[in-house]
């Protein structure tokens, strides 16, 4: 279904904000801005892949094995963790229930992202959808970046800054699992589950 002109001045209003964050003289390194729950996060992101896929794997294991490397911890490539600038598909998938109205594993339809910027510290956002991850990517090593962000809810018209919501602020890595495919790995978020799994594969 095609974007409403309401939904693509948001898209165009995130995606600009978070590009323009980047045009600034200098940007904060992710160990600087990080606050210390979102540490422990990503100190615990292995325990969340266990736990998750434990829960997940008994009735969904031929789902996870067609998906490659995408749900596999070990394998990512040793280089090229930051995609490039560009539009992207999106697909978010949430691994092991958080409360008793999520099931184990969620699929959400394929949307609309953007990578904007170079460098070390790189514009990420959702577009489309009721939740919609928006932040930068950091620079970490070759093999696996930074991610933080806060999550935009609804209706709303901008991404949240990280840092202004604790209950918002979303924390992971960014690694490379395949030549032209991503994956932003966002362990413990708040609401619904204990891994989310965002794949991004470039548009055209």
């Amino acid at each position: 279904m095609a974007a409403g002109p309401r939904n693509r001045r948001r898209a165009a209003l995130g995606l600009a904000l978070v590009g323009g964050l980047l045009l600034a003289a200098s940007v904060p390194r992710w160990d600087q801005l990080i606050t210390d729950a979102d540490r422990d996060r990503l100190r615990s992101a292995h325990n969340a892949w266990v736990e998750a896929l434990a829960r997940v794997r008994p009735a969904n294991a031929a789902t996870l094995d067609a998906e490659g490397a995408l749900f596999d911890a070990d394998r990512a490539f040793e280089d090229g963790a930051l995609p490039p600038a560009g539009a992207y598909r999106c697909r978010v998938f949430k691994l092991g229930a958080n409360g008793t109205a999520m099931a184990e594993f969620t699929t959400y339809p394929a949307a609309r992202c953007a990578v904007t910027g170079q460098g070390d510290a790189r514009g990420f956002a959702k577009l489309d959808g009721e939740q919609r991850p928006a932040g930068t990517l950091y620079a970490r090593e070759p093999a696996r970046g930074v991610f933080l962000g806060a999550l935009e809810l609804g209706m709303e018209q901008r991404p949240m800054d990280y840092g202004t919501d604790a209950k918002r602020d979303l924390a992971g890595f960014v690694e490379r699992v395949g030549e032209r495919r991503w994956r932003v790995v966002l362990p413990y978020p708040r609401f619904e589950s204990i891994l989310d799994v965002i794949e991004l594969v470039p548009e055209g």
